[in-house]
């Protein structure tokens, strides 16, 4: 199995995430709470949500652990399933690493709880190097430090994970005001993660395409190591620069996070536009923030433009060039069993219609 550093030496790396977001469209959790219970509860959806994710052509298997800390399930009442939850979701994606031959992740995020100088910032720490453990015993290639709105404790989170060894891609959640909770700038807060140790250092979340090009930029000159860049795929503007910042009009102005965002998705030739502006940056790191637009993300062999299909080709049948659908003759339809009142329901139906 190749390593992190060793695949970006050799071309970009996608990482596809958004699981939250897709569990919460098919109905397997709570918009506003987030938890992934659903890691206990449907394994089979997780599962196969892996698998989709690489089929859209991501190259790394991330463990559903986001949200699943300590400090989390404490809020809820359900800190009696922090370990079999982590532990559950770190084998369904280890399986499907194995099974696809891709590098598997850990994952860690912020907790909403840590804040300098408190008995919260030792709570966030020790929330992090139980889940690093089960990560690091799973067998994760690295761990990914994620959504951190202070740089204290993503740097808590990275201190973690270099304590086990592994490397570790660590990204920022920047908000409206452009700057993280302890002051830095965005540039500043992964200049000193990259100068803590981390392989990997950028931004995700929050921020649309348009609103995270002007960052990742000075991001990049910053830096030294690999840029990473997961956005989410929502219109973001510079009035309105983050997904929790966007108002509908069509709505009289509401809110629309978490769950009217719709109108504002982008198109996967605005996605695919992102990553060949990101990868002629420099930015090797990143897709966008769900699976369905993940292959329009990856850029061309030129950099310049999407490309059709990522490295590990999905099955021919998907390959095929659309074709227009036409109903079969009336002669061709299977006729329904005899003695079913609803088959000869359809059976008249039919009939009229013919």
């Amino acid at each position: 199995m190749a390593e992190l550093s060793a695949m970006l030496k050799s071309g970009p790396v996608v990482c596809a995430e958004g699981y939250l977001f897709e569990c919460e469209r098919r109905g397997y959790l709570q918009a506003g709470a987030f938890v992934p219970e659903v890691v206990l509860d449907h394994p089979g959806v997780i599962e196969e949500l892996h698998r989709e994710f690489v089929h859209a052509g991501s190259d790394v298997v991330e463990a559903f652990t986001y949200y699943g800390h300590r400090a989390k399930l404490r809020v809820i009442g359900k800190e009696d399933i922090l370990e079999p939850l982590n532990q559950q979701a770190l084998s369904i994606a280890a399986a499907v690493a194995r099974e696809t031959g891709t590098l598997l992740a850990g994952n860690l995020c912020n907790t909403n709880v840590y804040e300098p100088g408190t008995p919260a910032a030792r709570q966030a720490q020790e929330a992090f190097e139980e889940q690093v453990a089960w990560a690091a015993g799973a067998g994760a290639d690295f761990v990914i430090a994620e959504t951190f709105s202070w740089l204290g404790e993503a740097l808590l989170a990275l201190e973690a994970i270099q304590a086990a060894g592994l490397p570790a891609v660590v990204t920022f959640a920047v908000h409206r005001d452009g700057t993280m909770r302890d002051g830095a700038s965005p540039e500043e807060a992964c200049r000193q993660a990259e100068q803590a140790g981390a392989t990997v250092v950028g931004l995700n979340c929050i921020r649309g395409p348009r609103t995270m090009l002007p960052l990742l930029r000075r991001v990049r000159e910053a830096v030294s190591c690999e840029v990473a860049a997961l956005p989410v795929p929502y219109r973001t503007t510079e009035a309105e620069p983050t997904m929790q910042s966007l108002r509908d009009p069509q709505r009289g102005g509401q809110q629309a996070f978490p769950t009217w965002l719709d109108p504002f998705t982008c198109t996967r030739q605005e996605l695919g536009e992102f990553a060949a502006e990101a990868l002629g940056l420099g930015v090797r790191y990143g897709t966008v923030v769900r699976p369905v637009p993940v292959r329009a993300s990856r850029p061309g062999p030129s950099g310049t433009s999407p490309g059709p299909v990522p490295p590990r080709r999905p099955p021919r049948a998907c390959r095929r060039r659309p074709v227009a659908c036409k109903s079969p003759p009336l002669g061709r339809l299977r006729r329904p069993r005899a003695g079913s009142g609803a088959s000869s329901a359809r059976t008249d139906r039919t009939r009229r219609a013919g």
